[in-house]
């Protein structure tokens, strides 16, 4: 992918809201429109949603990354597939949850991160096959594992957020 198609699906993802309706028919494709159109709109406010500029992060990152070798010489570029599957988990984010930091892996694999302490971190590493594999250090406990992705955020990453941000 060139530089300025990448540059167009993200502004075009940026304006329109969404990286791509699921929709089958004209009435699910209203219905989803109309959906995305309010959900978009509590993710922007200052109290509810992740903002836009979690997504303008993603954009930034995976353009920053397009070619072999964009942080050394073994580096992989970060496909189409990361990018879409990051954005998706992006959009499948519960309103009001903290917004995630956004890192590229030199495997190629987006990395959204939450991150309250040293002992209080969680990182999901996004791959273009739709697997999840995370990583989380809670005080002296560390878990890791991998869920699919099929368009919700797997309960057990969830759960593992509320824990970092969690009042102690």
């Amino acid at each position: 992918m060139t530089a300025p198609h990448v540059a167009q699906v993200c502004s075009g993802a940026l304006a329109s809201g969404t990286v791509l309706s699921r929709a089958a028919s004209p009435t699910a494709g209203y219905i989803s429109t109309v959906f995305m159109q309010n959900r978009n709109h509590m993710r922007n406010s200052l109290y509810l949603g992740l903002g836009s500029a979690v997504f303008e992060d993603l954009c930034e990152v995976f353009e920053k990354s397009q070619q072999p070798g964009w942080e050394g010489d073994s580096a992989e570029p970060v496909s189409h597939d990361t990018y879409l599957n990051a954005w998706r988990f992006l959009e499948s984010l519960p309103l009001g949850i903290q917004a995630p930091s956004i890192g590229v892996e030199p495997d190629g694999h987006l990395t959204l991160e939450w991150y309250k302490a040293p002992r209080r971190t969680i990182s999901v590493s996004v791959s273009p096959d739709g697997f999840l594999y995370y990583a989380a250090l809670i005080g002296l406990r560390k878990t890791n594992g991998s869920e699919p992705f099929f368009g919700d955020v797997p309960q057990s990453i969830l759960e593992l957020v509320g824990i970092i941000f969690a009042n102690e």
